[in-house]
């Protein structure tokens, strides 16, 4: 396909994002977009220009313009949207978090099982440069048999959305599914095995205690530890705060297996540059220990360029014919690890993964 045509559903923040990595890329374009809220719709414009714009997505999907669709609507929406599209003949890039529980996860694989198109899963961590550094090194067997994987976010609050939607567990499914996903993701790839229990702890301590919304108060937690263990013994840790902007990094991993330790650090702002990693041995010490930079990355955006290089990866499938790198089967894995923890917090107890799958 010399020119793919994209479409986007759901034209608010990140949907800014994906439009700055597609027009990065040689051959394509941003032809349409779609959005009931007509802010939305009146940004998006804006920013994309002459393109056609949709206040339904069932509407942008019979126009018959796209050739590729990016779904960053919010996330309660995506089951909906997604099990619409997967009635048309066009590739999809969905972001994260695929859907908001488990079942409907389930749905909408069940709905594509029989495509035939690129069906990819927006978990764009993996493509961090420090991030996909260490899963490289790790899975090269530097630091031999993983046992434990520790992932510490600290940064700023959420963003606000149209109609304040990711204040509430019920429309975003949680902190732990809408943010934490992507480190669940990271946990179960690192470890390449099936998460098997959750326990955790967290509350909201700190934020949106001052909102309200209709009348409803926010309901989301601002902060938590969850602690997942692995069917091969591994264990993860997160350690997660929404309310700490005062530090250098946003994100500090530590992978360390039986022969030694990869730890990547991502810069709070992304402006900082693209993050350090470092690697030490038992045996004999810090073997890896640099900076990193990424030249072909031409837009960096607010991911340190993992959302350009995702795309890259999806529009080289497109053209190739070949399968996704990232499935639906892990956006749903990922989802089970958020949710179990959801409840877990909710309920004050271990949850196995049985429980939720």
């Amino acid at each position: 396909m010399d020119q793919v045509r994209y479409g986007i559903i759901g034209c608010g923040h990140m949907a800014l994002e994906h439009l700055a990595d597609i027009r990065a890329l040689a051959g394509t374009s941003v032809v349409a977009g779609a959005d009931p809220d007509a802010g939305s719709r009146d940004r998006f414009r804006a920013a994309a220009g002459d393109i056609e714009m949709f206040a339904d997505h069932h509407a942008l999907l019979e126009s018959g313009l796209c050739d590729a669709v990016v779904i960053s609507a919010p996330n309660y929406r995506h089951h909906e949207i997604l099990t619409a599209v997967a009635g048309y003949p066009v590739h999809v890039l969905a972001e994260k978090p695929l859907c908001i529980t488990v079942d409907e996860c389930r749905d909408v694989i069940a709905a594509f099982a029989k495509s035939d198109r690129v069906i990819w899963m927006g978990l764009e961590y993996r493509y961090k440069p420090p991030v996909a550094r260490i899963l490289e090194e790790v899975h090269s067997g530097v630091v031999g048999e993983v046992v434990m994987v520790s992932i510490r976010e600290h940064r700023y609050p959420f963003l606000h959305k149209v109609a304040a939607w990711n204040r509430f567990n019920a429309q975003s499914g949680g902190t732990l599914v809408e943010k934490c996903c992507h480190f669940f993701d990271l946990m179960n790839l690192v470890t390449g095995a099936r998460p098997m229990r959750v326990m955790a702890s967290g509350a909201q301590d700190v934020l949106y205690k001052d909102e309200s919304y209709d009348g409803v108060a926010p309901d989301i937690i601002d902060n938590a530890f969850v602690i997942v263990d692995f069917v091969d013994g591994a264990r993860g840790l997160l350690d997660l705060s929404m309310f700490t902007e005062s530090g250098p990094w946003e994100q500090e991993i530590a992978v360390t297996g039986s022969e030694g330790k990869a730890e990547a650090f991502i810069p709070l702002n992304p402006a900082a540059g693209f993050g350090r990693i470092r690697i030490g041995r038992r045996d004999r010490g810090v073997v890896v220990d640099e900076e990193l930079f990424a030249t072909d990355v031409r837009h960096i955006g607010y991911h340190s360029g993992a959302d350009y290089l995702e795309h890259v990866d999806f529009l080289d499938a497109i053209r190739a014919g070949s399968p996704a790198k990232v499935t639906f089967e892990e956006g749903m894995w990922s989802v089970a690890v958020g949710q179990a923890a959801q409840i877990s917090i909710a309920e004050g107890r271990v949850v196995d993964l049985d429980d939720v799958m």
